[in-house]
């Protein structure tokens, strides 16, 4: 149990740093990217979500390599499937973790939960300046 929280809780922290990462550069790159515009600048919105998608597909890939390391799963394409549809918690079920990883899993899930809810508030918040 303690292997897979602290396992967990690194994977969880340095994914969620990464994410954060390219978020705040976003920060710095947008305003380039937006110019003097007094409208909605679809450059700037279409920046930002790249960014947003960069950030969690960097963390699927993370979490993915993790599992495959620690032979949680075996083969990469399931990997990255289970952390895809872990961090988005859709959790189809169809792979699943035997019960020396469940924790690590759910873990998986709480990182996406987290950055997903950052992601939308880092969004809210350009399209509130794009209008601004």
């Amino acid at each position: 149990m303690w292997r897979q929280i602290l396992l967990g809780s690194a994977v969880l922290a340095m994914a969620s740093s990464i994410h954060i990462a390219v978020l705040v550069g976003a920060i710095a790159v947008l305003p380039a990217i937006a110019g003097n515009v007094d409208s909605l600048s679809w450059p700037l919105i279409i920046a930002a979500f790249a960014a947003i998608l960069l950030g969690h597909t960097l963390q699927v890939w993370i979490w993915a390599l993790v599992l495959k390391a620690v032979k949680a799963i075996h083969a990469l394409e399931d990997a990255v499937y289970f952390a895809l549809v872990t961090s988005t918690t859709l959790g189809y079920g169809d792979i699943t973790l035997g019960r020396e990883w469940r924790l690590f899993g759910a873990m998986a899930a709480v990182n996406g939960l987290l950055t997903f809810g950052l992601s939308t508030a880092f969004l809210i918040e350009v399209f509130a300046r794009s209008y601004g």
